[in-house]
């Protein structure tokens, strides 16, 4: 890294890149990788890097940036997101940025106490970053059910199920590929750039 740069200029140049590259998942195909009837998500991938490289308040802004890109996709191509704006506008805003968020956050904090008692310095990325993928999804389900569980548009989807199963089918085998591609991606990554870093 170059030496004339301050840490804390370095810090926000790597914020701005990750960003960059966020809005450049949200608004193209690079995104999303179809394979069937699976469309694998990379947006928590550039959150649980940053968490993980710049700490969890960076994590807590690039979580944001997840949620406003979630916000606008609702607005514009998401009928899901479509449909429950026209539910509560207000309450799909909450949906989309709290829990995303909360996610880089809390990635950057288990990163920081996993790296603390992690002998190899090895495991904690991999871990952390997967904490981001459930983070997100446990937040999410968690409002989504919150917000909206009362509405005709979610208890029909619930059915006769329990809110257990409920969750389990709504994440379905996405949400397993897209954490498993999470933890891949961004412990690698993550150590890649603070290895270089250093």
């Amino acid at each position: 890294m170059n030496n004339n740069l301050s840490p804390r200029t370095v810090k926000m140049v790597l914020l701005a890149i990750l960003a960059a590259i966020m809005l450049i998942l949200a608004f193209t195909p690079l995104g999303y990788l179809k394979v069937g009837i699976i469309e694998i998500s990379f947006m928590m991938v550039p959150v649980a890097v940053g968490a993980i490289v710049l700490g969890p308040a960076a994590g807590a802004v690039l979580g944001g940036v997840f949620g406003i890109t979630s916000f606008i996709q609702a607005l514009t191509t998401s009928p899901f997101g479509a449909m429950l704006i026209s539910i509560n506008p207000f309450y799909t805003f909450i949906l989309c940025m709290i829990p995303r968020i909360l996610m880089g956050w809390l990635a950057g904090l288990v990163f920081q106490w996993l790296y603390k008692n992690d002998k190899t310095k090895i495991i904690s990325y991999g871990t952390a970053s997967l904490s981001a993928a459930l983070f997100n999804t446990i937040f999410f389900m968690t409002f989504l059910i919150l917000l909206f569980g009362n509405t005709d548009y979610i208890k029909g989807f619930q059915g006769n199920m329990s809110i257990l199963a409920f969750v389990v089918a709504f994440v379905g085998i996405n949400g397993l590929v897209e954490a498993i591609a999470t933890t891949i991606i961004g412990g690698a990554v993550s150590r890649a750039l603070i290895v270089y870093r250093q």
